[in-house]
């Protein structure tokens, strides 16, 4: 078992550093694991709602709304699983040594990008590529 990284509250990985050195890797994953327990929190909150909303509504009109409501909310929980199987896909490469480096090109993806998109699995270059390739594809 790993020992436990001192990150302080207002640490930020910096260019300057040593790429995903154990601070950086530990700011991630600590990210990662919060925003995964947001989400699951989120879907604990759905499922209870949606346990409690369970009525008989007589008028026509409420009921429609209220049944595209819990679709609207079933797509967003089921983009949410999604993500988190996104977000578990990056726990383990954080834990095989590989999070940070971009599967196209093997080379860092810079710490903006995995800030602002800790499960990014491309570089900002390689992403934009993939994007333009696929725009081709899809107007054939």
């Amino acid at each position: 078992m790993k020992a436990e990284v001192f990150l302080p509250d207002d640490y930020r990985p910096v260019e300057s550093e040593p790429f995903m050195n154990e601070r950086q890797t530990e700011y991630f994953r600590r990210k990662l694991m919060n925003w995964r327990s947001e989400l699951l929190e989120g879907s604990r909150d759905t499922v209870a709602g949606m346990k409690d909303q369970t009525r008989n509504i007589p008028d026509v009109a409420d009921r429609a709304s209220e049944e595209t409501d819990r679709s609207l909310e079933l797509r967003t929980r089921d983009r949410q699983r999604k993500l988190v199987s996104k977000i578990d896909a990056a726990l383990r490469r954080i834990e095989e040594g590989e999070y940070g480096y971009c599967d196209m090109t093997g080379e860092p993806i810079s710490l903006k990008r995995l800030d602002a998109r800790p499960i990014a699995t491309l570089s900002l270059e390689a992403q934009e590529r993939h994007e333009r390739r696929e725009k081709v594809h899809r107007d054939d």
